[in-house]
């Protein structure tokens, strides 16, 4: 498949577009940017600085990817974003690079679909299979895990982490950590309990769901010690997957856990 690229776009000498890509109308790609196969730039799209897209990715009008993060202590170091393949990124999306400080990059999994207006801020850990809504907004090193779903207009502040399979409802304020397999919502976030329906369509099975459902009432409803919810949640459900994420998803907060 060759590679299509309109008149009207500007390429960077130094750019790296590899086979089957499509760059259309008044898009701008600058140096050091790398594209891979088959990815898709419909029409005035920005992608600059270390910027590395994988296969297959689609960017829809007016989405600027690479800009530099807005952090007042960055000056111009030459820090990354690393987009996998498989991603749809809807209209007036930015992604932005990495600040200094970690490991200086913004990254971003495979098979992901980003709608209109998200924002997703420097040195974000983005994971695969996630949906964002319209506007939802990421601050600055937030961890997204696998197939979370982050409802429209919600704004999630720095360092926070959502966990897998969460759910959060849309027009949502979240400062707290959302631990997996949960759904929280609210102004000022709370949990609502599993993520029941998701779990569901993501082929868990009833006994899972189960496990999740009484782990979910030990460590968040009964009156109980958060140390202590963990330590009975340990002995009961040492043989869960699900559950030993879940605590050691739990004991890494540094920000609190959303109750």
């Amino acid at each position: 498949m060759k590679t299509k690229i309109h008149e009207t776009a500007l390429i960077h000498q130094k750019a790296e577009i590899d086979t089957g890509v499509e760059i259309g109308p008044y898009s701008i790609i600058k140096k050091g940017v790398r594209i891979g196969r088959n990815t898709k730039l419909i029409s005035h799209v920005i992608v600059e600085g270390e910027t590395e897209i994988g296969e297959g990715c689609t960017f829809h009008p007016f989405t600027c990817i690479g800009l530099p993060p807005q952090d007042m202590k960055y000056r111009g170091e030459p820090t990354k974003l690393i987009i996998g393949s498989n991603n749809t990124i809807r209209e007036y999306v930015t992604i932005h690079r990495a600040s200094v400080g970690g490991d200086e990059t913004t990254t971003l999994g495979n098979s992901n679909f980003l709608m209109a207006y998200v924002h997703v801020a420097h040195n974000c850990k983005i994971g695969s299979n996630i949906i964002m809504a319209n506007a939802a907004t990421l601050a600055g090193h937030v961890l997204v895990e696998d197939f979370a779903v982050i409802g429209g207009l919600v704004a999630i502040h720095q360092f926070t982490r959502i966990g897998q399979y969460a759910m959060v409802g849309g027009f949502s304020g979240i400062g707290q950590d959302i631990p997996p397999f949960m759904v929280a919502s609210g102004a000022r976030a709370k949990l609502f309990g599993p993520n029941v329906i998701g779990l569901k369509r993501h082929g868990f099975s009833d006994g899972t769901i189960n496990t999740i459902k009484k782990a979910y009432k030990i460590l968040f409803r009964e009156k109980r010690t958060l140390k202590d919810a963990i330590r009975k949640v340990e002995e009961d459900f040492a043989d869960s997957p699900e559950i030993v994420h879940l605590i050691a998803f739990i004991e890494k907060n540094k920000r609190g856990i959303c109750r």
